[in-house]
C-alpha cells in the first residue's frame, strides 16, 4: 500500500512540475514544485487527505514544505518554516 501511495505521489509530482513550468511568470520565491523538492533531497514525512485535497509534508534537515493537491492541475507547495 505504501508503494502505491508513493507511486501516486510521484506521478502527481511529475504533473506539478509541468504546471509549475507554465506558471513560472506568476510564481513567487516560496512556491516550488514537489518534483524539485524531491530532487533536492526532501523526504515525504507525512500526508493527509481532507476529502477534497491531499496535503503532503516534506522535510530536509530543518527545512520543511507542505504541498497541496486539489487536483492534478491545481497544486502548490510552499515553505512552512
Amino acid at each position: 500500500m505504501l508503494r502505491a501511495f508513493a507511486a501516486t505521489v510521484l506521478c502527481l509530482a511529475a504533473a506539478t512540475s509541468v504546471v509549475a513550468q507554465d506558471n513560472d511568470a506568476v510564481s513567487t520565491k516560496a512556491t516550488v514544485s514537489m518534483a524539485k523538492l524531491i530532487e533536492q533531497g526532501y523526504e515525504i514525512k507525512s500526508s493527509s487527505w481532507t476529502g477534497s485535497k491531499l496535503f503532503v509534508f516534506l522535510q530536509k534537515d530543518k527545512s520543511a514544505y507542505a504541498c497541496e493537491f486539489a487536483n492534478v492541475t491545481n497544486t502548490r507547495c510552499g515553505s512552512i518554516n
